[in-house]
């Protein structure tokens, strides 16, 4: 794991800038202006899928990028950059961290998670690890990873309302690895949800859908009236 001095994702909220494959707005110039609008707000990083869309937002925005590919491979579940080429592709595309689902899930290929992280290191990338749970952490940490998310920890009756984020998970990595660097992410929408991930004991918060996703978040709107008209 890195020291605090080597830390380089700050303290801070940071902005997904992904829309899925059926957006209008899944165009790279258009996840580019959403970072560059993020940069100037105050946002200290920026979340981002795939080369183009990465490589865009590197070109116009100074803040640190956290890349991911999606992708899915037959046989294994784990499709956030699951293998060392989706680390390549991260790594080319300019990304300065890779997340990575860290699970214990099988990986394509028969790579390990030590392996994909190792080669992550190598190619100058610091790794994000996308947690499901906190049971998690100990296995990302063994494998060499430099911040703990709990990106795929999924909704339950612990988050903090119906459709809101998990903030026990974050309290319990906390307490279990005192010297992690944690990052909240999922499900986080409103000021409240990042002040009590910081109370929890993250450092840095990603806030996505609540934020740059006009597409998926009036398809819900426009749900929520269909059934109150039914």
């Amino acid at each position: 794991m890195t020291t605090p001095a080597s830390v380089i994702l700050p303290r801070g909220v940071a902005i997904s800038c992904q829309a899925p494959k059926e957006s209008p707005l899944r165009i790279p110039s258009i996840m580019a202006a959403m970072a560059v609008a993020a940069e100037k707000a105050g946002a200290v990083a920026i979340r981002a899928e795939g080369f183009d869309d990465i490589a865009a937002i590197i070109a116009v925005c100074a803040l640190p990028v956290i890349g991911i590919r999606k992708h899915r491979y037959p046989g294994s579940d784990i499709y956030i950059t699951a293998t060392k080429a989706d680390v390549d592709l991260v790594a080319d595309a300019g990304a300065t961290i890779v997340a990575l689902d860290a699970t214990s899930t099988h990986r394509p290929g028969g790579e390990t998670l030590t392996e994909v992280v190792a080669h992550a290191h190598q190619r100058g990338l610091q790794v994000m690890a996308d947690l499901s749970s906190a049971a998690d952490a100990t296995g990302a940490l063994n494998a060499g990873v430099d911040y703990l998310g709990t990106t795929l920890v999924e909704a339950s009756r612990d988050d903090v309302r119906l459709g809101g984020p998990n903030i026990s998970v974050i309290q319990r990595i906390a307490t279990e690895h005192p010297e992690s660097v944690i990052v909240a992410e999922g499900r986080f929408a409103t000021a409240d949800d990042v002040t009590l991930a910081f109370t929890a004991g993250a450092g840095t918060v990603v806030v996505g859908k609540a934020v740059t996703d006009v597409y998926a978040l009036t398809k819900d709107l426009v749900a929520a009236s269909n059934t109150e008209s039914d």
